[in-house]
């Protein structure tokens, strides 16, 4: 099993753009597979502009713009083929694509959503947030069990062959408000966050990726 991670950093760009990137090594990973050839695991790191993806199973009513609204805010709208249901990219969010052979791992993919949201748990340690998971919901959340409960981090996967794509947006210094334009994750009565309104002050994203990428390295290097 081959389990070392490439790092791979996009840096700020277009959704559809890093969709047709993932899908390229997504295809070559499962090529690999059915060849029996050693697969690779790609930790894709990126920024998007502004942009609302709808999942395979969204609601598209939970977008409450309309097109021209949509252009007013300097914002797309794309149907995915992840998981999930609708949910905001921007500047200042980090969205993480694991591009892994679980296979490598020997994990399912439900063991594999749980690393990834225990990865986002452990780096927000880092930062003295406290986060858990919302029972019956994905992603990472805070005050889990209390009515102030909000989303800090969405995820949302696709897999085929036991290969992902996609993966998690984590609001690091993002414009919240651009999550009032939506239904979160189709949830009408949760608010989301981000370590900046959660610390007060500009995280640097620098160092929050290294860290991040660390955490991934160990945790998927453990997990057997």
């Amino acid at each position: 099993m081959h389990k070392l991670l490439q790092h791979i950093d996009w840096g700020l760009i277009e959704y559809n753009q890093a969709w047709s990137q993932q899908e390229q090594l997504f295809k070559k990973s499962i090529e690999q597979k059915l060849r029996d050839d050693t697969t690779e695991n790609y930790l894709v790191f990126c920024e998007h502009p502004h942009v609302y993806t709808l999942g395979k199973s969204g609601n598209e009513q939970n977008l409450l713009l309309n097109y021209i609204q949509l252009q007013a805010k300097n914002a797309e709208f794309v149907h995915t083929n992840r998981g999930g249901d609708i949910t905001y990219h921007g500047p200042g969010q980090l969205v993480g694509y694991p591009i892994f052979d679980l296979a490598n791992f020997g994990m399912g993919l439900k063991q594999y959503i749980y690393t990834m949201e225990e990865c986002i748990i452990l780096l927000l340690k880092n930062y003295d947030i406290i986060a858990g998971r919302l029972e019956g919901a994905t992603g990472v959340w805070l005050d889990v069990g209390a009515k102030s409960a909000r989303k800090i981090c969405a995820i949302g996967v696709r897999s085929s062959r036991f290969v992902t794509m996609h993966g998690f947006a984590l609001n690091v210094n993002t414009q919240l408000e651009y999550f009032n334009y939506i239904n979160p994750c189709g949830f009408i009565d949760k608010g989301v966050t981000s370590i900046e309104k959660e610390t007060g002050r500009k995280i640097d994203l620098l160092s929050l990726k290294y860290n991040l990428r660390a955490i991934f390295e160990e945790k998927f290097n453990t997990q057997m």
